[in-house]
């Protein structure tokens, strides 16, 4: 009887690890992730969802934002603006990374007149960026001096957080070789 017991509980528990599997695994594995953020894993409601080429740990910033094709408009705007050796050349930076859904928000004519402008684009791209590493922890009431020059401010608790009151933190605490990237799903825009 007890040997029947403990094959039983052998057989539940090998069920109990295959159907995550089978389900999806490692995105299941997020939502554990989800309930406490911390500086050593990635947070919140869109990280499941954000699917990725490659390990991005030994990237710069923006080979590492490459590797996630939800951020493919960013990566464009950033190559369009000439970023990229000057982010990939930082070290310790946070990058407020919005998402394809971030751009889609803006009207057709914004988009074209951002993505027309050069000096625009830069502005608004760095305006993303602060120059040092930004940990969960200090998102709940964080004002950060950005490369733009401006201030921006996050705000939030546990793993749901927004820049300027309006742009949510979708996925945080991505870490590239010289970033720290917390996916959003807004254009952020420097004050005039």
């Amino acid at each position: 009887m007890r040997f029947t017991r403990i094959r039983t509980a052998k057989a539940t528990a090998a069920a109990l690890v295959a159907i995550p599997l089978a389900l999806g695994g490692p995105a299941l594995q997020s939502h554990a992730q989800d309930a406490s953020p911390s500086p050593s894993g990635t947070f919140g409601p869109g990280c499941s969802a954000l699917s990725q080429k490659a390990d991005t740990v030994k990237d710069k910033v923006v080979e590492a934002a490459a590797a996630y094709p939800q951020l493919s408009q960013l990566v464009s705007a950033a190559v369009r603006a000439k970023l990229s050796g000057t982010l990939d050349d930082k070290r310790n930076i946070t990058l407020f990374a919005p998402n394809d859904q971030a751009f889609q928000k803006m009207t057709v004519s914004q988009l074209a007149s951002l993505l027309s402008n050069q000096g625009q684009l830069k502005k608004v791209l760095t305006y993303h960026v602060v120059d040092k590493q930004i940990t969960p922890n200090e998102l709940s009431k964080g004002s950060f001096t950005t490369v733009e020059g401006s201030k921006l401010t996050t705000s939030g608790s546990g793993t749901d957080f927004k820049v300027n009151g309006k742009a949510n933190i979708v996925c945080g605490n991505i870490k590239a070789a010289n970033a720290t990237i917390y996916v959003i799903d807004t254009v952020l825009q420097p004050p005039s």
